[in-house]
């Protein structure tokens, strides 16, 4: 879902760092201007993904050796970021293809008019509800969903009820409980206050952040200081029991545990609009120089192989109605009935606008 970029990614990030992935490369290699090469040395394809982006090292040679070409993954930085450098470039493109932009900065990309129109056969697939570009410039490749994670043990021997809504959150029970990122720099904690935004309404959420702040609401920089510092989930030393993450952290858990345990030490708040629905895309950058080859990877993306290793991998949720989820998905995380969603075209309107009366409201 990264993020400011899946993704969903989230824990995402642990898979970047513990999973078996392909090394992106720091600098683009020199693209071919041709699609079919000359000589029996592979042509090489860029592809512009965030930092939390991941994929098996086999599935990744499988998709080089089918079509004799040299994936060259570029690194840069989280969602935001990356867009901001296609955007730079965007008049002598560093990559053929982009994936990583999510529904926050759909808009933007589109505005931007990074994307050339690919309609991908695997787009029958998808359900049409994560369609959200009518002209396929921009496909979806993946969700998720930013929650309130929490540390079950804590709240098992203080004998304190979790919540159940969002207004639960300023009830003096839970003071100083909450740690959440600065959505100025970080994708879940804008994917939360967005939450607070489709559920309050633009003209309500500042008063309910207020009552968050006046009860003790932690905030930090980015998901790595949250989760691995502040909250007791997942180091067990944290102040906050409870912490912005995202649906899939308690499978992540479960799966890079140094024993595995019985159960998933932490679970996800999925009361309604507790949660914000991320969905992540893929996109052929205008000026590509190997389009044929970019369609190729498009699709692999979309297809069930490539559907059924992101799980694991980015800790996200396939797209692919075909794809089956791992058991660690299935057992341990939760998805939530009603998540909380708003419409790109008011994301672009408002982002910016509810980022500065946020940080106003909260910070100063």
């Amino acid at each position: 879902m990264k993020k400011i970029g899946f993704l969903f990614i989230l824990v995402a990030l642990l898979a970047s760092a513990c999973a078996p992935a392909i090394s992106p490369t720091a600098t683009p290699a020199a693209p071919s201007a041709t699609l079919a090469p000359t000589s029996a040395a592979p042509v090489t394809l860029n592809v512009m993904v965030h930092d939390s982006f991941a994929i098996s090292e086999d599935l990744a040679r499988q998709f080089e050796q089918q079509n004799n070409v040299k994936l060259n993954f570029l690194k840069s930085g989280d969602a935001g970021t990356m867009l901001n450098r296609a955007i730079l470039t965007r008049n002598a493109p560093q990559a053929d293809v982009m994936y990583g932009v999510d529904n926050t900065f759909l808009s933007r990309a589109l505005e931007a008019g990074l994307f050339d129109v690919y309609a991908s056969p695997l787009l029958k697939e998808i359900p049409a509800a994560l369609k959200l570009d009518p002209e396929n410039r921009a496909l979806p490749v993946d969700s998720g969903d930013v929650c309130i994670n929490y540390d079950k043990a804590y709240f098992a021997e203080k004998k304190l009820g979790v919540p159940q809504v969002l207004e639960d959150l300023a009830k003096p029970e839970y003071k100083g409980l909450l740690v959440m990122e600065n959505p100025a720099t970080s994708s879940p904690g804008l994917a939360f206050v967005m939450a607070t935004i489709a559920h309050f309404g633009p003209d309500g959420y500042l008063n309910y952040w207020k009552s968050l702040r006046a009860n003790g609401l932690v905030v930090v920089n980015d998901w790595e200081t949250a989760y691995y510092t502040n909250f007791s989930g997942s180091s067990g030393k944290g102040a906050q029991p409870m912490v912005v993450s995202y649906n899939s952290s308690p499978a992540a858990e479960v799966v890079f545990a140094k024993e595995t345990p019985k159960d998933a030490p932490t679970a996800s708040l999925v009361g309604p609009e507790m949660c914000f629905r991320q969905v992540e895309f893929v996109g052929i950058l205008k000026g590509a120089r190997n389009r044929a080859l970019a369609e190729k990877w498009v699709d692999f993306m979309l297809g069930k192989t490539f559907q059924e290793d992101m799980p694991l991998q980015m800790f996200v949720y396939p797209v692919n109605g075909q794809a089956v989820l791992p058991q660690e998905f299935q057992k341990y995380a939760q998805v939530p009935a009603k998540p909380a969603t708003l419409a790109p075209a008011q994301i672009a309107a408002g982002r910016e606008k509810w980022i500065e009366d946020w940080k106003k409201t909260v910070l100063e």
